[in-house]
């Protein structure tokens, strides 16, 4: 699998055959000029994962591109499939299983919004969105969330041993002014079988 990152927590999947782009919001950029897209989803209503202004224009692009989204940001948008957890969905010619259900805690006093993660093409690749679901499936390749007002540095940890993938892509990194020094932890501290994988945005990488 070929995967672009458009920065913090949006990335491009493309199997040969199947082209899905996950969370393009308002922290990425690059995304707008993706083409030949099968689907894009959608993890949860937060503008970092979900930007409303640029989406239209981005499906406009995209004619074929399903639209799939958790029941939260369904509102937001026109003429979604809302994905429930337990689904497994049919893009192109490959699977997206709906897992998870619910954002990661911020705070007892910001009400919890639906999430839903994504696990693409059997485990090729899975995207937890705001959470730190671990899914019954093998996982090939994780993106790993780096930063977040919902997350420890050592959750995360505790999260890439649970999933124990062979590749972890770091992502949801814009939060933080040098996430150069979370991936020296995840580096120290990963499964020995693992490998830490951080992308150049916007380039075409082979995972």
């Amino acid at each position: 699998m070929r995967v672009v990152h458009f920065g913090h927590a949006c990335v491009l999947l493309d199997s040969g055959t199947t082209r899905i782009l996950i969370d393009p919001g308002t922290f990425s950029s690059g995304f707008e000029d993706a083409k030949d897209l099968d689907a894009v989803l959608i993890t949860h209503q937060h503008y970092d994962h979900l930007d409303t202004e640029r989406l239209p224009a981005l499906l406009r692009a995209n004619p074929r591109a399903q639209l799939i989204v958790d029941e939260g940001s369904a509102p937001s948008v026109e003429n979604p499939t809302v994905a429930q957890p337990g689904e497994t969905l049919k893009v192109g010619d490959t699977t997206v299983k709906v897992v998870g259900g619910r954002h990661a805690m911020i705070h007892e006093d910001i009400p919890i919004v639906p999430n839903t993660g994504y696990v693409v093409g059997d485990g090729a690749f899975y995207h937890p969105g705001d959470s730190l679901f671990v899914p019954d499936e093998d996982v090939d390749v994780l993106g790993l969330p780096t930063g977040a007002p919902w997350m420890r540095l050592g959750e995360a940890v505790d999260f890439l041993r649970a999933v124990k993938p062979r590749t972890a892509v770091p992502i949801h990194e814009k939060l933080l002014s040098m996430p150069e020094n979370a991936y020296r932890i995840f580096e120290m501290l990963k499964p020995e079988s693992t490998e830490i994988k951080p992308l150049t945005p916007g380039e075409v990488t082979a995972v």
